[in-house]
């Protein structure tokens, strides 16, 4: 996989552990939060800064929040960003629940990104549209291990799904196998959650 800010990151068997920052997500971090709803978006990038000089190599942007207007916030942060390089040397990942934040920020993210994410919830057909445009902005995606019956809670659901979505994403979308990312849904699953 290969993913870019102003500088590339590329992924292969080789690569370790990669480092995904998390505070530039409204719902990571209560103060990244409060920052964004008073518009201090200068000491936002603060933050993104922070987790950059603290050695992420992607940085997870989200502003889902009922009291934000998300779409608005992910150009205008994408767009500070960009004038940043100590901050935009890495890729970005886009995060959003909300397609029109995830298509506002590939608008004007630059380099490659990831788009955190999309899955089979809402059945094939938007599974496959969203696939589609998110191919056609050249970004890599994760799948989440979800479908129309609900979260995948156990190991052969979790392959069941992940063996539906790769086949969609390669055979019909004709998406790149290496710009496929699999969250498989470990965590809430070992939590209880």
């Amino acid at each position: 996989m290969h993913l870019s800010g102003l500088e590339p990151l590329v992924l292969n068997e080789n690569s370790n552990f990669i480092n995904v920052g998390e505070r530039t997500n409204v719902a990571g971090s209560r103060k990244f939060l409060r920052l964004i709803k008073e518009e201090r978006f200068d000491e936002a990038l603060d933050i993104a800064r922070h987790q950059v000089d603290g050695g992420a190599q992607i940085i997870d942007i989200n502003f889902d929040d009922g009291l934000i207007d998300g779409k608005e916030a992910m150009v205008r942060f994408l767009n500070l960003i960009a004038a940043e390089p100590d901050i935009c040397r890495v890729p970005i990942m886009i995060d959003s629940s909300k397609w029109e934040i995830i298509e506002a920020g590939l608008q004007v993210v630059q380099g490659k990104c990831v788009v955190n994410s999309i899955s089979l919830k809402e059945g094939e057909d938007k599974f496959i549209w969203e696939a589609k445009q998110i191919k056609r902005y050249g970004a890599a995606v994760i799948v989440m291990a979800f479908d129309e019956v609900g979260q995948a809670d156990n190991y052969e659901r979790r392959i069941e799904i992940a063996k539906r979505s790769y086949k969609i994403l390669v055979d019909i979308v004709h998406f790149p196998s290496e710009d496929i990312i699999f969250d498989l849904n470990i965590f809430p699953v070992a939590t209880g959650m």
